[in-house]
């Protein structure tokens, strides 16, 4: 399924929102958390297991990018919309079965497994048509896009909780709250999928911007036997356990925070914290990837990571005493955090051209699935190690909050050793014009 060719006169400014009707669809995954609590009480489980879809949905993410990347590339966006559609929306319908007749691993399956897949076919399927419709400004593109992805928790948290608090919390209720979300985005996504269209050869462009594949061009095969691939894959990888950390933790990370002060933190202030940190991740999304079609990839990362590294230092040092630095130190790690999603792919256009971006941001993704699994293991493991050892309060994220530290330090190392990419892996002119979208090997 090939998507029609913009007619001339066709505008790009209306990629943006097909590519956003999916992202904002696909975003609910961070809103899994209002699911947690109700399964733990009807389906009696513990908090690792109800963790378990959401963990499987970000493994598989990755992984379907990875594999899928090449076929989004060679097939075209409509297609991969389409996938992700029939996927992410299927995986809601199993888990909906699985509520009803309380199979726990019916859930696990449809919402991780079969939802997941949509999850990664949907999140790479926009990112190299919007790049070749704004070669000139690729940051801000693909941060318009994946900014949809941020704040997709934003409607699906309060939308999920009202639904819940209307059919009830038991499996029925669980049951035809994830009915509703299935039936839903299938139908919200196929906007996406009727409305993409892709650049033409010629004239697409906007005036005085530069050719879709102006500049070297490399292959998603090649491109992963760069030194420069994987010192992205380490950047990526570093910045997001460093913000997923927080991210899955917030509300009890808050909490304990100020259990010991005289100012304590409600459940309803800590809900509130949680929905002002999906803000930051969606604002950093779309402002963090516009600034750096100004400053440059590698300088906006130099900000995430280092930057990032000073703010979890001083949350560790001071976040106790300062309610105010706590939550602004925060915002600024996971407006990093949705910044390093939305500018990896302009990073990645940059070092590799356009020829192949999509695949080669599908196997970078497995970055994703690597950090998906490293920070909340990080961050909770630590913290029962430390309870278990007679801590409590702040005293739990100590260290697991330097150790973060080591990673974003880790990371900023792994951004420095990015050069620009030898031309022995450059691929010949004659393939960028006969063979687009194929995935061909490297030039000796």
């Amino acid at each position: 399924m090939r998507p029609p060719v913009a007619p001339p006169g066709w505008s790009r400014w209306l990629v943006p929102p097909a590519a956003l009707s999916v992202h904002l669809s696909i975003g609910q995954a961070y809103a899994w958390s209002v699911f947690k609590p109700p399964l733990e009480s009807a389906l009696h489980l513990s908090g690792t297991q109800s963790a378990l879809p959401f963990q499987l949905g970000i493994v598989m993410l990755g992984l379907s990018a990875a594999f899928g990347g090449t076929l989004v590339e060679r097939n075209g966006p409509r297609w991969a919309m389409a996938v992700a559609l029939t996927c992410f929306s299927s995986g809601f319908l199993v888990a909906a079965l699985g509520a009803a007749i309380s199979q726990y691993w019916l859930i696990v399956f449809g919402y991780g497994f079969v939802g997941g897949i949509g999850l990664g076919i949907g999140y790479i399927s926009p990112v190299s048509t919007l790049i070749k419709w704004f070669p000139d400004r690729p940051g801000m593109a693909t941060g318009i896009a994946i900014m949809g992805f941020g704040g997709g928790a934003l409607i699906a948290s309060p939308w999920s909780a009202q639904m819940l608090e209307s059919f009830g919390s038991d499996s029925s209720g669980i049951a035809l709250a994830f009915l509703v979300h299935g039936l839903t985005y299938a139908v919200f996504m196929s906007l996406g999928v009727l409305l993409v269209r892709v650049p033409r050869t010629e004239g697409a462009r906007a005036p005085g911007t530069p050719g879709t594949l102006d500049g070297p061009q490399v292959s998603a095969r090649a491109a992963v036997r760069t030194p420069q691939f994987w010192c992205l894959w380490i950047v990526l990888c570093m910045n997001v356990t460093a913000g997923i950390g927080i991210l899955e933790k917030a509300a009890p990370m808050i909490i304990d925070f100020f259990s010991d002060t005289g100012t304590p933190v409600s459940v309803s202030a800590a809900a509130g914290f949680v929905a002002l940190l999906s803000a930051a991740n969606m604002a950093g999304r779309m402002g963090w990837s516009s600034a750096s079609d100004l400053i440059g990839r590698k300088n906006v990362y130099r900000v995430y990571l280092g930057v990032g590294a000073l703010m979890y230092l001083l949350i560790a040092q001071f976040g106790d005493a300062s309610k105010p630095l706590f939550i602004g130190c925060a915002l600024v790690i996971l407006s990093f955090y949705g910044g390093g999603f939305a500018t990896i792919p302009a990073y990645l256009k940059d070092l590799f051209g356009t020829y192949q971006v999509g695949a080669i941001h599908g196997r970078l993704l497995t970055a994703w699935s690597t950090a998906g699994v490293l920070g909340p293991l990080i961050v909770n493991w630590v913290a029962d190690r430390q309870d278990e050892a007679g801590k409590h309060g702040s005293g739990l994220y100590g260290m697991s909050l330097t150790i973060m530290i080591g990673l974003l330090i880790v990371g900023f190392v792994a951004n420095e050793c990015v050069r620009p990419v030898h031309s022995r892996h450059h691929i010949p002119a004659p393939r960028e014009a006969t063979h687009d979208g194929a995935d061909q090997p490297a030039a000796q």
